[in-house]
């Protein structure tokens, strides 16, 4: 009689990037106010916690940003580019139309064959990445995987716009996921609901070489800050209740990192305290899809996060969508 051994995935490895132009509140400030648009440090750290954040040249992509995230995780897990035999590649701000960033960035790696794909879920993006690579692990589809959240939010930002172009940068973080017979992603679980389409998006297309309705951010802002907590806590305890455990047993809380009233409002509901949860937003703002491993990343490389903690990853964006992650790591 055979004996199935189970598989699981753990990760192996992280690394993240941030451009090197780092845009602080006066700075941003100052160049408003060249167009009368009046706002303030003061302003931008009482209403969402950012100090600063980091935009990307002209003439650097999504893949651009990727590429030393991914590289640094490649080293920290101590495997080859030759190793990784799939892509996911979370984004909202892609290279192009096609072919996908994972495609491009698989070339810059200096790699080819596995398969190589891009995820967009907004903010929700890398969570649905993790997910994704998990299930191709678990299925022996995948061994060793990639799975990266890069974007350049500065190219859609409306910087006429205060209440939304403040809250956004540029960054990748990445993670290398392989398969173990430990178990290390314990449980996951994602939703959306399109019904709230309009509260998050960037409508606007590209149609005949011409851009078709609105290029720009839209925001809703008192909308998601509602819809945010509300989902954040629920889907948590769901995958909480998946894996058999409470949030007692959550060691870290590593949340997408849009806003500290929205992430320090998760973990009092996860009655957390909140000095167990990883906030980085005040440096590098909302990096929609790149926010979670970059925090993930620079946690693991200051020593909070340790082997065998249990964290908590989870997401929410534009679509409207929403996920979470419980992991060993």
């Amino acid at each position: 009689m055979t004996v199935q051994i189970p598989r699981y995935s753990r990760i192996l490895g992280t690394g993240s990037y941030l451009p090197p132009r780092r845009i602080t509140n006066d700075d941003l400030a100052q160049q408003l106010a060249r167009d009368g648009i009046e706002t303030s440090d003061a302003w931008i750290i009482e209403r969402t916690g950012i100090r600063a954040r980091h935009f990307a040249d002209a003439d650097v992509t999504a893949s651009d940003l990727a590429l030393p995230a991914a590289q640094a995780a490649l080293q920290a897990a101590g495997i080859a580019a030759s190793e990784i035999d799939l892509i996911i590649v979370a984004t909202s701000t892609p290279d192009m139309v096609f072919p996908s960033t994972a495609a491009i960035l698989q070339n810059k790696l200096g790699i080819a064959g596995c398969p190589a794909f891009d995820v967009q879920a907004v903010c929700s993006g890398f969570v649905y990445a993790l997910t994704v690579a998990d299930s191709m692990i678990k299925t022996g589809a995948a061994s060793k995987a990639l799975v990266i959240g890069s974007e350049v939010f500065s190219r859609i930002l409306d910087f006429n716009d205060r209440t939304t172009c403040v809250l956004f940068g540029d960054g990748a973080g990445a993670v290398v996921l392989g398969a173990s017979q430990k178990p290390g992603i314990v449980a996951t679980e994602l939703h959306a609901d399109g019904r709230h389409v309009d509260v998050l998006c960037t409508p606007g297309s590209v149609a005949g070489g011409h851009v078709i309705g609105h290029p720009l951010l839209k925001m809703d802002g008192p909308a998601v800050f509602k819809l945010a907590v509300g989902v954040l806590e629920k889907v948590a305890r769901s995958v909480l209740e998946k894996a058999g455990r409470s949030a007692s047993d959550i060691d870290w809380l590593i949340p997408h990192q849009a806003n500290i009233r929205i992430m320090e409002g998760t973990a009092r509901k996860l009655k957390l305290p909140v000095e167990r949860m990883i906030a980085t937003v005040a440096e590098h703002g909302n990096t929609s899809a790149a926010s979670i491993p970059l925090a993930l990343d620079v946690a693991v490389r200051d020593g909070r996060i340790k082997p065998g903690d249990t964290l908590m990853l989870e997401g929410v964006g534009g679509g409207f969508t929403w996920g979470a992650v419980l992991l060993d790591f």
